[in-house]
């Protein structure tokens, strides 16, 4: 693969759900590409983002309806993958970190054995090394004695150490690709910023892309290398992070204008003025 080239391409993307004058177009007309970067995707509740994030890994029912002219990762064609070859992808190739570890680890199972088991399926190794570098993983994520932790149940860790695992195991696979869905909204301050520097630290010391979908506008500002703002299931600016209070577009600027500032007092916030226009894709 040319190096050049983006990690992913998407044109054109699609999603509706429901048929008939009864369904619901909740991402129309996406496009963008996601090279080695960080790249956020922004937007109010209902917007698109997380429908855009499972549309890549093809995690929608089968009543969902996704269409693209282009759906392409390192040149292969995701929409012309079949199940068996998703599954090989998904985990290996491209990891979802998901918002709440509370409903996104088997409650069943120790929080060790399904890290392991995400490296014996797609790096069919024994139980012996994938216990190893399991540990390895939970180091690697700042838990102290992993060894302890590795045996627990995910009902015995706290949110942080959850949302801790959760990374390890989305990336002990070594994917190329991470989508962060809202991966810190459910912690404390502390604890996010902890997260957010172990994402960090991992991402950038093995040159993977990463999409942070996310509404903390302040967070990806800080963090992110580039921000798509979604509203109503179109992209309507794409800019810089470090740019980001130079936006054009209106949408942008109400997001960004209805943010309480410490260095600066009003009485009351202003509510966004929404424009029927913006919602054309």
């Amino acid at each position: 693969m040319d190096e050049a080239a983006p990690l992913l391409s998407v044109k054109d993307l699609r999603v509706r759900f429901g048929k008939g004058p009864h369904g619901v177009d909740a991402v129309r007309g996406v496009s963008f590409d996601i090279g080695r970067e960080k790249v956020a995707i922004v937007g109010e509740s209902g917007s698109g983002k997380s429908t855009v994030g499972r549309a890549i890994l093809k995690l929608h029912p089968a009543f969902a309806q996704v269409s693209a002219k282009e759906l392409r990762f390192k040149g292969q064609d995701l929409l012309a993958a079949g199940e068996a070859q998703m599954r090989r992808i998904r985990g290996r190739n491209i990891s979802m970190i998901l918002q709440d570890p509370k409903f996104s680890l088997n409650p069943v199972m120790r929080v060790g054995q399904q890290i392991a088991e995400t490296l014996r399926i797609h790096q069919r190794i024994g139980g012996r090394q994938a216990k190893q570098q399991a540990l390895e993983m939970l180091k690697a994520v700042r838990i102290r004695d992993p060894e302890r932790v590795y045996d627990l149940y995910p009902h015995q860790v706290s949110g942080g150490m959850g949302q801790r695992i959760m990374i390890a195991m989305m990336l002990v696979s070594k994917p190329d690709l991470v989508i962060a869905d809202e991966p810190t909204s459910a912690l404390d301050v502390t604890v996010r910023l902890q997260v957010l520097a172990i994402l960090d630290d991992l991402v950038r010391s093995r040159g993977v892309g990463l999409i942070f979908i996310s509404h903390d506008l302040n967070l990806v500002r800080s963090f992110c290398d580039r921000v798509l703002v979604m509203y109503s299931g179109v992209i309507v600016e794409s800019l810089k992070a470090s740019e980001f209070d130079e936006a054009k577009h209106p949408y942008t600027k109400g997001l960004l204008g209805a943010l309480p500032r410490l260095d600066m007092r009003r009485h009351r916030l202003p509510v966004l003025e929404r424009d029927p226009l913006w919602a054309i894709g």
